[in-house]
């Protein structure tokens, strides 16, 4: 069922064809967005994904499979985004990726890919989106910047970092921004059950000696309190309602959605 909060709006959602992303390309769609999809997998899957949204909820949908580590692929998928649409009215930085490893150990090619596509891209798709929303006075720009965007982790130097300095970027955006229609704020998620955290929870598994199950309530365990997963359509729902009239004075927050991570 399609609402109409955005209707005649276009919602870019970096790193979109699983997960989190996923989940909130899905959310915006059912309140009317015409989604700009964005990620790595399979052509005919993502193209059958776009069919099954725009089928789903009576929208346009489009794909770019611009890598976020590189700032001229990102501002070919503006103007493709442009070319198509007119421009980006909701912007959702969701790309990342992860390693784990201690400081001394970190490998520089990992810590620079991650601080690009975690925090860098974010400043590349900002920059480029923020003109055509103060012409319409009128944006939203959301930064999936986890709860290690909060607190840190050790083994999770350039994540945190990475966090750390979006959570800084949505602030400064939201200041510049502040009287003007546009609104920038950071979704801080706990752990939600994505292909990258499955990795964390095989790793666990193979290395503790445990089923899967049990991997998963063990990393719930160590920084969970709820003993629950997030889910991408929990984080969805909060980005709709930051797009919304009642989130307007809603500016530079990180807003945890952690299962009380962040309150220990």
């Amino acid at each position: 069922m399609t609402s109409s909060l955005l209707i005649g709006k276009t919602a870019l959602v970096t790193g979109s064809t699983s997960g989190i992303g996923l989940g909130m390309a899905r959310a915006l769609a059912a309140q009317g967005a015409d989604i700009v999809f964005n990620g790595f997998g399979d052509s005919t899957e993502i193209a059958q994904l776009q069919q099954d949204v725009a089928r789903e909820f009576k929208v346009q949908t489009a794909y770019h499979n611009a890598d976020m580590s590189k700032a001229g692929e990102i501002e070919a998928l503006f103007a493709f985004a442009k070319d198509r649409f007119g421009g980006i009215d909701v912007l959702v930085n969701n790309a990342g990726i992860q390693h784990v490893a201690n400081v001394e150990d970190f490998p520089v090619e990992k810590w620079d890919s991650i601080i690009a596509i975690n925090l860098t891209s974010a400043f590349h798709t900002s920059r480029l989106a923020l003109p055509h929303m103060r012409a319409k006075n009128w944006g939203r720009i959301i930064n999936l910047a986890s709860a290690h965007g909060l607190v840190g982790s050790a083994g999770k130097s350039a994540y945190v970092a990475a966090k750390h300095g979006l959570v800084g970027l949505t602030k400064v955006t939201a200041l510049e921004t502040a009287q003007t229609g546009v609104t920038a704020n950071a979704i801080c998620p706990g752990f939600v059950l994505t292909p990258l955290v499955q990795k964390q929870v095989d790793a666990r598994a193979l290395k503790e000696g445990l089923s899967n199950e049990e991997a998963k309530r063990a990393l719930l365990a160590d920084k969970q309190p709820s003993g629950e997963f997030v889910t991408p359509e929990e984080l969805g729902a909060l980005a709709v309602f930051l797009c919304s009239d009642a989130a307007k004075q809603v500016r530079g927050v990180a807003w945890n959605m952690d299962g009380g991570w962040v309150a220990q």
